[in-house]
């Protein structure tokens, strides 16, 4: 018997027909006598149509009022999920984040776990129940109901799993598991039986929508046993995120390629070359809560430097606005952007110990034409900024490249 946490997001609670067919799902491993508690996102759809009706009331909602607001779609999918379970027959129970207790900080819309009350889970637990729980959300130290931002459902997931020192962590969604990249763009692209949490994290942080980084971070630290697995096909083992590299002498050097559309470029021009030019420029940046990417500083020439960095594309016009207010007193001959970039990075754990994948990567590249305008390694990734309108041709030849339809 095992202590099993499983996580489904909103396209897998979208209908009424769909939550019945979680039920079904969720009482399977019952049957087989696995302890199960079952955390559950908003219909899919119903969180982004709760933040509409929020700025339809108030242009620029209320951080507090509007988790308020939005925590409301997991519960009604925790309450139909318990009600579908008891219609089958089962004892099951549903909990939202604040009833759990998980406590978080007090950062609404996008607050971290501090801590998960779990006796009362235990307890329901031993008494045969399955335990239905509202991810995405917890309450702060002052009773305030809070958001963990979005994909959050899979943080609570993890975190209850870790709390309950579960045996594994299923996290059930739209696809049967990791890929070495989006088969939309790649339709040779192949299912991963496993992957290291180091290669996961990285593809999270680079622009793989599977899992919320946070998750991984969280399931990481933890020691958390994660796998990724469909909600829309009865079989099948997904792909396990484990803490161990493979041994065997087959390990792929790269394990996927991710890529990231929501980048721009800006670079600041003819500044003085002077120790603390870099705090001047970019500690400004970090102030107005602007995050910051890739950042490349040239060689000095005629006491001038210039400086690039990345950011969001959201945060693009409020980045170019700051710099801009601050030409004057940073010395800056011209501030240029370009916010029609994209991001391509290559990533594997073997790349520690094989050489000339720089060279792989940057040769495959050159030969289609595409220019590389930034480049940011590290022992396991290597990014390169490159024009958007090769982004698709760049995933699809280094995928070739690298030959991971073939791979493992």
């Amino acid at each position: 018997m095992a202590l099993i946490v499983q996580k489904y997001g909103g396209t897998s609670v979208g209908s009424v027909e769909r939550i019945k067919h979680v039920a079904e799902r969720v009482a399977k491993f019952k049957m087989l006598g696995h302890q199960v508690v079952v955390v559950l996102s908003a219909m899919s759809g119903e969180t982004n149509r709760l933040i509409a009706l929020a700025k339809g009331v108030q242009s620029d909602p209320d951080p507090r009022e509007l988790d308020v607001l939005v925590s409301t779609g997991e519960q009604v999918t925790i309450a139909l999920l318990a009600m579908a379970l008891k219609d089958l027959g089962l004892k099951a129970k549903s909990y939202t984040g604040s009833q759990v207790r998980i406590l978080t900080d007090n950062a609404h819309t996008k607050a971290r776990i501090l801590g998960i009350d779990e006796e009362n889970i235990r307890n329901d637990l031993a008494a045969g129940k399955v335990i239905v729980v509202a991810g995405f959300q917890g309450v702060d130290e002052h009773g305030n109901i809070t958001t963990l931002g979005r994909g959050g459902s899979d943080t609570t997931g993890v975190a209850l799993a870790a709390a309950l020192k579960a045996d594994e962590c299923q996290i059930y969604t739209d696809v049967d598991g990791v890929y070495t990249t989006d088969p939309r763009i790649v339709p040779e692209a192949r299912r991963l039986k496993t992957i290291t949490f180091e290669e996961m994290l990285e593809m999270a942080s680079l622009g793989s929508k599977v899992l919320q980084i946070r998750s991984v971070e969280f399931a990481g630290k933890y020691k958390v046993k994660l796998r990724v697995l469909s909600s829309f096909q009865e079989e099948g083992e997904g792909t396990l995120i484990t803490f161990e590299e493979e041994n065997n002498m087959e390990q792929a050097i790269i394990s996927g390629i991710a890529f990231n559309r929501d980048e721009a470029k800006i670079t600041v021009l003819g500044v003085p070359d002077t120790p603390g030019i870099a705090y001047q420029i970019l500690g400004p940046v970090a102030d107005a809560n602007i995050d910051v990417d890739m950042i490349i500083q040239n060689v000095g020439a005629n006491n001038t430097t210039d400086f690039t960095f990345t950011v969001h594309r959201n945060e693009y016009a409020r980045a170019m606005q700051l710099l801009n207010s601050m030409q004057p007193q940073i010395g800056a001959h011209k501030i240029i952007g370009d916010d029609k970039i994209a991001k391509v990075s290559i990533i594997g754990v073997g790349m520690r110990s094989h050489v000339g994948i720089a060279s792989t990567m940057f040769k495959t590249l050159a030969e289609e034409g595409i220019n590389i305008q930034m480049i940011s390694t590290s022992e396991i990734k290597i990014s390169v900024v490159i024009d958007e309108k090769y982004l698709e041709l760049a995933v699809r030849v280094l995928h070739k490249a690298f030959n991971l339809e073939n791979a493992g």
